[in-house]
C-alpha cells in the first residue's frame, strides 16, 4: 500500500475501533479483563507483553532515561508472567496519558509497534495471496486487529484458509486483478467478497470459546458491512479519499490528508460502555517470533504456555 492507502486504513478501523479516525495514543484503561491495562493506538497490554514491547521500543528512542523506566522491572515481570495484576504501576496511566499527548518519540514507539504486530504481519499476507487492491488490503488489516494475526480458528490466517477452500473452480471479475488461488484464477474482488462473507459469519459465531462471551464480537459487524458498501462503491484504490459507512451505518468520507467530513461515535452495549472487542492476543517477547512458533493467548490472566 501507498502512505495515503496505509493511512486511509489505519483510519477505517480507528473509526470501528474508537468511532473517529484520531490515533488515541493517550488512551489508557484498566478493562478488568484479565489483561492488565489497555492502551494506545493498537490496545496493547501489560499482561500479554506488548505493551512492554512498547515501552522498550520506547527507551531505544530516549536512551532509556525516561518516566516509564521505573517501572521496567514491574512491566517486564507481568509480561512474562502474563499477568493481569496492576500493582506496582500506580503511575502507570497517568505517565501513559500524559506521554501519550505530546511525546513524539512515544508515539513513534507505538506506531512501530503496531507495524510489527499487525499491518506488516497483514501485509505479509496480502502479498502472499497477490492482492493488488488497497480495499482487499485494508480489509485483512482491519481482520488482523480485531480477530489477531495468528492461526488460532477465529484469527486472520484462519479466515484466509477458510476462503481460499471456497474456489474450486475459476471465479471471474470485473476489478482488473486476478488471484491464482488453489489453482484456480479468482477475480480479487470476487476473493474479497467471499472473505467478507466468512469474516461476518465468524463474528456471528466465533470458533474459539473465549470470543463468544458477551456476543461482543457479533456487535461489530458494522465493519464487514462498511467494507461490503465500499465494494459496491468500487472504492477499490484509495489514492486521495474513500467514502464507507461509520458505525452507525452513515456513509462517511475519510481521507489520506486526514480526518472524516462526517463525525461518528464508538459503538456500545447494552451496558453503555463503548465496545472494544477482546479479541484474540498473544504473549509478546521480541517483535519479531521464531517462525512457526505458535503462542496460547492470555486468557483471565492465565499465564501463557507455549504449544
Amino acid at each position: 500500500m501507498c502512505t495515503c492507502a496505509k493511512l486511509i486504513a489505519l483510519e477505517i478501523t480507528n473509526i470501528y475501533e474508537n468511532g473517529d479516525t484520531e490515533f488515541h495514543y493517550d488512551y489508557c484503561e484498566d478493562l478488568k479483563d484479565g489483561r492488565g491495562f489497555t492502551a494506545g493506538i493498537a490496545g496493547f497490554c501489560t499482561g500479554t507483553g506488548d505493551a512492554w514491547q512498547v515501552i522498550q521500543e520506547y527507551h531505544k528512542l530516549t536512551g532509556g532515561n525516561d518516566k516509564f523506566t521505573s517501572m521496567d522491572s514491574v512491566l517486564a515481570k507481568y509480561a512474562s508472567d502474563g499477568s493481569d495484576s496492576t500493582a506496582g504501576l500506580e503511575d502507570y496511566l497517568s505517565t501513559w496519558e500524559e506521554l501519550g499527548k505530546s511525546d513524539t518519540k512515544f508515539q513513534q514507539a507505538q506506531d512501530t509497534v503496531r507495524d510489527d504486530l499487525y499491518y506488516n504481519p497483514a501485509q505479509a499476507a496480502s502479498n502472499k495471496l497477490g492482492l493488488k487492491l488497497d480495499i482487499s488490503q485494508g480489509q485483512i488489516y482491519d481482520t488482523g486487529i480485531e480477530h489477531g494475526t495468528g492461526d488460532d480458528l477465529d484469527g486472520m490466517l484462519a479466515l484466509i484458509s477458510a476462503t481460499n477452500k471456497e474456489f474450486t473452480s475459476d471465479a471471474p471479475g470485473d476489478s482488473g486483478s486476478t488471484l491464482t488461488i488453489n489453482g484456480h484464477q479468482v477475480d480479487e474482488i470476487v476473493w474479497l467478497q467471499k472473505f467478507i462473507q466468512v469474516r461476518e459469519a465468524d463474528l456471528k459465531n466465533p470458533k474459539e470459546k473465549e470470543n463468544q462471551g458477551g456476543n461482543y464480537w457479533a456487535q461489530t459487524t458494522y465493519r464487514t458491512k462498511s467494507y461490503s458498501y465500499m465494494i459496491a462503491q468500487k472504492e477499490y484504490m484509495w489514492t486521495k479519499s474513500v467514502t464507507l459507512l461509520d458505525n452507525d451505518g452513515k456513509p462517511t468520507t475519510v481521507s489520506c490528508s486526514g480526518g472524516a467530513v462526517s463525525s461518528t461515535r464508538r459503538k456500545r452495549g447494552p451496558d453503555g460502555r463503548p465496545i472494544r472487542v477482546r479479541r484474540k492476543r498473544e504473549l509478546v517477547h521480541s517483535s519479531k517470533p521464531p517462525p512457526n512458533r505458535r503462542r496460547r493467548p492470555v486468557v483471565a490472566g492465565k499465564r501463557n504456555v507455549e504449544l
